[in-house]
Order: C-alpha cells, then structure tokens, then sequence
C-alpha cells in the first residue's frame, strides 16, 4: 500500500511541480506528515525529490529528472478506456487503478499536452445514472466483473421479474454493460449445453462462484458494442411480461411516455382508441409485472383507470380506499 502512494507520489510531483505537502496530503488522503516522511524515503529510495520555501515553493524534483515509474500495468491500462465513467470505475473497484493510470499518463505528457489533458477533463463529464433515480452498485458486480477480465465461467443464481424463484445459470460472462444507471452482464451458455446469448440485471444476480474450469475461448467475432445496439430494444420488450388495460384521459395519453417503459408505450399508443365519450382513450400497456406497473402508473392518478388485470385494479382500488381513509372522503379532514 505505501509503495504504491509513494509512486503516486513522484508522478504527482513530476506532473504538477510546486504542489505543498498539503496539497499532496489531500490527493493522497494522507497527513501532513506522512506526506514528509514519504518524501524522505524517495529521497533515500534516489529519487531527487526535494521541498522548496517562498511563493514558487513546495516539492519539486531536481531538473531534468523524470521517474521511469510510468509502465502501465495491464488493469490501469484498462481502466484508461473507462477515465471519463467515475461511477463505473467506482462500481468495479477501479477507481484506484484508473487514478494512478491517468497520473503515469500525465507524467509522460510535455507541459503543453499536460495541461490540454487537463483542460478536457474540467470541460467533460459524463453521468450515467438517471434523473431522480439514486444509483446503487450491485453487491456481486467486482467479482462477477474480474470474472469477466479473466474470461472465467461462473454459476449464477439470478432472481427472476415478477416471480419469487430463482434459476442457476452457467455463463461465460463476455462482457458488462452499464444503462442508465443499471449494470447489465452479457454471456454465452456454454456450447456444451445451448451455447445461447443471454442478458441478464447485475443486480438480480443474488449469487455467483466462479468454476473450476478452464478460462474459456472467447469468440473473436463478438463486439459487445454491436451486440448491445442490436438487441437493446429487443432485451427491453422481453422484460415487458404482462399486459395491463388502461384508460387514459388526454394528459395522462401524454404523461404515460415519462413514466413507462419507452419499448411499451409506443407499443401502446399506436393502437389506442378514439376518445369516449368521457374523452378517455384505452389502450394495452406491456409492462414488466404487476407491482411495476402499480409503481410507474401510480404517477398518473385519476388520469389513468385499470380496466385489468383484475390484481392490478385491486391494488388500486386498495390504494384509493387507503387515500380516501387517510384525507377523508369529502377532503375536509
């Protein structure tokens, strides 16, 4: 562990020269003071670090030095494609990696790239998860990701939508896809049994080992990224289970779009009805499950009516009587 602070360290020093033993404590998240104990043992390890008083102070190397500490290794090399996904990085237990990558690659740069380096990351930032929705990293996402680094089969245990069991899997896990905040694992069953493409939630995954076996020959026509775009919209209509009967008022015609599944509503809205005479269109809504749809078209309130199924109008009608018991019927309460 301190070996690895105290090469951040030199790079930290060689890439911004004049930084203050504060300034290194805080990237470092260490003290003060084990910042000047490490600066001793670099000088004492060779490297020509030195601290420097006045207004052009703090720690700078002697001139014309430059660490040969800037070999990648294989993970921080990786995790270079990654630099601009910190949620990512930090869901994979990468964020260390990626640090002390981006920090090697900072102290190969002359000055003039350096600071364009660093210009493009105070423009940029890209945040996966969506609006309103507080991002959670599944519990088995590291080991199930080194899995696929090391191209390792796994036996997976994986909870399945609107059911109350679970399945065990074996998977050749070829890659880790993140959407709109949701982890997604992409694999092959293998060969011996269907050697069938399957997705499935990071987060439905409630258990996993890896096997014994041999790490498994990867296919070298498969790209994640074409596989993804092809089967994206497919995948999403495949977790649309049931079918829900709704009438809807003009606003919640409007509404439904920003609350459902986006691969459901145009489904629906293309075949709605005319308005009745109540100016209520119906339609068939495909949703995942029953509570998903009691969550999504909760948001609608009256402009929405379940006409079935007959449970999820149940959980309607308790819903409405639960309301009604809380404010009183006449709203006076």
């Amino acid at each position: 562990m301190r070996a690895a602070r105290l090469i951040r360290m030199a790079l930290l020093v060689q890439s911004s020269p004049g930084l203050t033993a504060d300034a290194l404590a805080r990237e470092l998240d260490v003290s003060r003071r084990t910042v000047i104990r490490d600066a001793q043992a670099l000088q004492e390890a060779g490297v020509p670090i030195r601290a420097e008083r006045g207004r052009a102070g703090g720690y700078h190397l002697a001139p014309g030095h430059r660490t040969r500490l800037t070999t990648l290794h294989p993970t921080e090399a990786e995790t270079l494609y990654l630099s601009g996904l910190p949620t990512a990085l930090r869901d994979l237990g990468l964020s260390d990696a990626a640090d002390t990558a981006r920090l090697k690659l900072s102290a190969t740069l002359l000055p003039s790239l350096r600071a364009a380096a660093e210009s493009s990351v105070r423009r940029f930032h890209l945040d996966a998860p969506a609006w309103f929705r507080e991002p959670s990293t599944p519990e088995l996402l590291p080991e199930l990701a080194r899995a696929v680094w090391s191209d390792r089969i796994v036996r997976i245990s994986y909870a399945r939508p609107g059911r109350d069991d679970t399945v065990t899997r074996l998977l050749e896990p070829y890659g880790l896809v993140l959407k709109a905040g949701v982890w997604y694992v992409v694999g092959r069953v293998p060969a011996g049994r269907d050697g069938a493409w399957r997705t499935y939630r990071v987060d439905r995954v409630t258990a996993l080992s890896p096997t014994e076996d041999e790490p498994f020959v990867r296919d070298p026509g498969f790209d994640l990224t074409a596989y993804w775009q092809e089967n994206a919209a497919r995948f999403a209509r495949t977790l649309l289970r049931t079918t829900a009967t709704l009438r809807l008022t003009e606003r919640g015609l409007h509404r439904l779009a920003a609350i459902a599944d986006p691969a459901g509503v145009t489904e629906a809205l293309a075949s709605a009805s005319a308005p009745d005479a109540d100016g209520r269109s119906t339609l068939e809504l495909p949703v995942e499950s029953e509570e998903v749809a009691f969550a999504q078209l909760s948001e609608l309130g009256a402009d929405v009516e379940v006409l079935a199924p007959e449970g999820l109008r149940a959980r309607f009608r308790a819903h409405a009587r639960a309301l009604a018991a809380l404010y009183g019927v006449d709203g006076q309460r």
